[in-house]
């Protein structure tokens, strides 16, 4: 029997496998397999895309015959039912492997259960290797099997006095190179890029990965809007790079100009509606680059889920200066939502503050 520690150093082997499907396999999560004989790896894979091959089944046809009584190491629990591609866990049968160490277990209740499976062929079963690893990797997915919605990360660049801009809505740039750099990087791990109306008009985004590698596709440019903004040609996000899309809340008829764009248009009814479209759509990953406005209805509805706030070592002043959350916030500190698993990291001159976003008890 191996020593937990062995467990955990092929279970981080298997995540890293795992990482490399972030921005590529959306609506599924993120796997990686090693086959482990006699301590040496005979074979690895990892999911690349929906429809495709998951993991495990890459990684036993990597192994060959050496996967008989062999471990194998996922970072899921191996599906039991049919999907878009037959259950792993008849292919982990099929190759008479010994024992499989997984990390997180499938929280999808049509999947699940394949950790029973084997069990009842004779086939050792250890749960939880590194499993918070693990579940952190794939947490939009989990998130959307548990609610319906994306996993949404809010982001904004502020001034030590939490202002997103001056007066005159000037923001560029607040923040320095390494952190936009950074930014681009968040980007290109995301499945969508959602902005408002009124960041759209004012800074005229382009929403694309420039200062980074793409993950995958690129993300979905998403606008969500009270009702279609009026045309013009110059809108960046008409841009051939990605595709584009607009949620509206006051249907409009006919055609319009931002169609003939190539920008589809979706009626919606509310802010929730537009997120659950996203996610049944498969963007699981989406980042908030929104103003104040749009930030803060989805913090009063519970919509966001994480941020990340990248502040700069500047103060911009004035009342009417926008900061993240528009409008008079919560009435008292325990209706405040909190920050857990906090990160900071120094970006050059500014830092980032993330973490997961904890509302209070209602």
């Amino acid at each position: 029997m191996m020593v937990i520690s062995e467990h955990e150093r092929f279970m981080r082997q298997a995540l890293e496998l795992a990482r490399k499907g972030i921005g590529r396999t959306h609506p599924n999560p993120r796997v990686g397999a090693l086959v482990v004989r006699d301590g040496q790896i005979v074979g690895t894979g990892w999911h690349e895309r929906a429809g495709q091959a998951h993991a495990e089944v890459v990684a036993l046809r990597e192994a060959g015959e050496a996967a008989r009584h062999a471990t194998v190491y996922v970072t899921l629990e191996p599906c039991a039912a049919h999907g878009r591609t037959p259950p792993c866990t008849d292919a982990l049968i099929a190759a008479g492997v010994s024992r499989v160490v997984y990390a997180s277990r499938d929280p999808n209740p049509s999947m699940a259960g394949g950790a029973d499976r084997l069990r009842s062929k004779g086939i050792e079963v250890v749960e939880g290797v590194l499993a918070d690893e693990a579940d952190e990797l794939n947490r939009p997915f989990f998130h959307f099997i548990r609610t319906g919605l994306p996993w949404i990360r809010a982001k904004a660049a502020v001034s030590l006095d939490g202002k997103m801009a001056t007066h005159t809505g000037h923001s560029r740039w607040i923040t320095g190179v390494q952190a936009r750099r950074h930014v681009h990087r968040i980007r290109a791990m995301s499945d969508a890029i959602v902005v408002g109306a009124g960041t759209l008009a004012i800074d005229n985004p382009e929403l694309t990965v420039r200062d980074a590698p793409l993950c995958g596709d690129p993300p979905l440019r998403v606008v969500l809007a009270d009702r279609v903004p009026p045309f013009s040609a110059d809108y960046r996000i008409l841009s051939a790079d990605a595709p584009s899309r607009m949620y509206v809340l006051q249907p409009q008829d006919g055609v319009t100009d931002w169609q003939r764009a190539g920008v589809e248009i979706v009626n919606v009814t509310d802010l929730e509606q537009a997120l659950r479209h996203l996610a049944d759509d498969g963007f699981l990953d989406v980042l908030v680059e929104g103003g104040g406005r749009l930030h803060a209805s989805l913090f009063k509805r519970r919509l966001s889920c994480e941020l990340l706030l990248y502040q700069a070592p500047v103060l911009i002043g004035g009342i009417d200066a926008p900061g993240l959350w528009h409008g008079p916030g919560v009435s008292r500190m325990e209706q405040a939502p909190r920050l857990d698993r906090v990160e900071r990291i120094e970006l050059g001159p500014d830092q980032l503050i993330r973490g997961h976003i904890v509302y209070p008890e209602e």
